[in-house]
């Protein structure tokens, strides 16, 4: 394609990554106004997990579509399931409604964001070309981040929340149509192999299931969670023994006998679980511990997607001085402390702290997804780089889809805890109001500091547990980078 082409074709998929970007704060920051009208407080989980379960779930099958009838029209696609899901969003009446309304989305986020990878990988054959360009990839998403939870706040503030979804209409329509005219050069050789639709399912299925076991625990009988549990176990197993015989599996087995590409999975896995402790609770942490509005809270991202701009286009400058593994330390480090400062800070600490944690995130953040993605297609074979990239995704998901699960559950059950030690004084239905600036002040202001109490004791456990699988990824990149360096020598 001509340099012009290229270009547009660039910003129209850019433009995906910002409404992923834009969606992920703007939910995040309009969430206790969300909780506090549909009074859902102990669904909260699923708002976030059932749109990046949708992602997850989906993000190999587009792979596999796009090699199939080309990456443009799969793309296409993708960005027509985000726009009806995000419009249905905007219309829920109900917890349920909106539930589902955010798979419908998250399947077609699936595409949208892993597809421009792709395309990318064929636009930009170089590395180094191709580390600037995710350095833009993440400078799109930082600053829709940005823009999201300020767009969010005053959206939640001055109109209803329900607006905060329609904002994805017009620029997924707008990104469809840039592609459909600039992506004029795309060669498709379709696979002759039968299509892995038995794999797909049994996929699908297990990962459904498990998640619904996930949120399940601590709301209903440990008998009742057996179910889902045997209904995933027996679907992972089936697709383990589909997969060996499939002539195009979903998930080649192929890719979990490449060392260094396995501990990118491995490492991505474990980053992007821990990234979601943030991302999900620190507007919480400002609205329902601090009482600030729902602007001021979702004010929290803004450091974070500075800085997360900065740790990317730092990446291909450190790659010309360090390796891989070296560069990946830098920025796990940081990532690292953020959770440290989150760790140590008490129900009263003040605002600049959430702040500073933002920022040390959003560096290390930025940095360690621009190195793995690039990494990611440079330890895999050509002709797999397709679905090594689009299992890259899956895996990201999958982690944050069943890291909020396990957040959640944490946060449920200490908010279940209090209102037992309190003996009636604090009911669940309180500490839905807790979260919104405008409905705290219906509550009883003495009991404000031991509600307050309760919630910190959930935030505590979440970013203890981010702590922990932070330290873990420095662990083990510490030991690639040591494998990494006797290749070298």
């Amino acid at each position: 394609m001509s340099k012009r082409n290229t270009l547009i074709v660039t910003i129209a998929l850019l433009l995906s990554n910002a409404m992923s970007g834009l969606d992920g704060t703007i939910v995040t920051t309009a969430l206790p106004a969300i909780i506090a009208d549909l009074h859902g407080l102990k669904w909260m989980a699923w708002i976030v997990a059932i749109f990046l379960l949708g992602t997850a779930v989906s993000t190999l099958v587009w792979s596999k579509l796009g090699e199939r009838v080309g990456n443009k029209k799969a793309y296409q696609l993708a960005a027509a399931f985000f726009v009806v899901g995000s419009f249905l969003q905007g219309l829920a009446p109900n917890m349920l409604f909106l539930i589902l309304a955010r798979a419908i989305a998250g399947i077609g986020n699936g595409g949208m964001i892993s597809l421009p990878y792709i395309i990318y990988a064929k636009l930009y054959e170089n590395p180094r070309k191709r580390m600037q360009v995710l350095g833009l990839v993440s400078a799109f998403y930082s600053t829709a981040t940005i823009i999201g939870p300020l767009v969010g706040g005053a959206i939640v503030d001055l109109f209803t929340w329900h607006w905060v979804f329609y904002i994805n209409v017009p620029i997924g329509l707008l990104s469809a149509i840039l592609v459909q005219v600039f992506y004029t050069h795309e060669t498709v050789t379709p696979s002759r192999a039968k299509t892995d639709y038995l794999g797909a399912g049994l996929m699908v299925i297990g990962l459904v299931s498990l998640l619904g076991a996930l949120e399940l625990v601590g709301l209903t009988s440990p008998w009742l969670i057996l179910l889902p549990l045997a209904v995933a176990a027996a679907s992972f197993a089936a697709l383990i023994k589909v997969e060996r015989a499939a002539a195009d599996p979903i998930v080649p087995g192929r890719l979990f006998r490449n060392g260094p590409l396995v501990v990118d999975f491995v490492l991505f896995t474990i980053i992007w679980g821990a990234f979601m402790g943030f991302l999900t609770y620190s507007p919480m942490w400002a609205q329902a511990l601090l009482g600030t509005t729902a602007l001021i809270g979702g004010a929290t991202q803004i450091p974070s997607s500075v800085t997360d701009i900065i740790g990317s286009e730092a990446v291909p400058a450190l790659r010309r001085r360090f390796s891989p593994h070296q560069v990946l330390t830098l920025n796990i480090v940081p990532l690292t402390l953020a959770f440290v400062v989150l760790v140590f800070a008490g129900v009263k600490a003040p605002y600049w702290v959430l702040l500073v944690a933002g920022a040390l995130e959003g560096f290390g953040n930025g940095g360690c997804f621009n190195e793995l993605q690039v990494k990611v297609q440079q330890d895999v074979d050509a002709a797999d780089m397709p679905v090594a990239t689009s299992f890259s995704f899956l895996i990201r998901m999958l982690s944050q889809t069943f890291t909020t699960a396990i957040f959640g559950l944490l946060m449920n059950q200490e908010l279940f805890a209090g209102v037992r030690r309190s003996h009636g004084t604090i009911t669940m239905a309180m500490l839905n109001k807790l979260s919104d600036a405008a409905s705290v002040k219906s509550l009883p202001a003495r009991l404000l500091p031991q509600m307050r109490d309760i919630l910190h004791n959930g935030l505590h456990r979440i970013m203890l547990l981010a702590l922990a699988l932070m330290l873990i990824a420095l662990v083990i990149n510490l030991w690639a980078q040591r494998r990494e360096a006797k290749a070298l020598a």
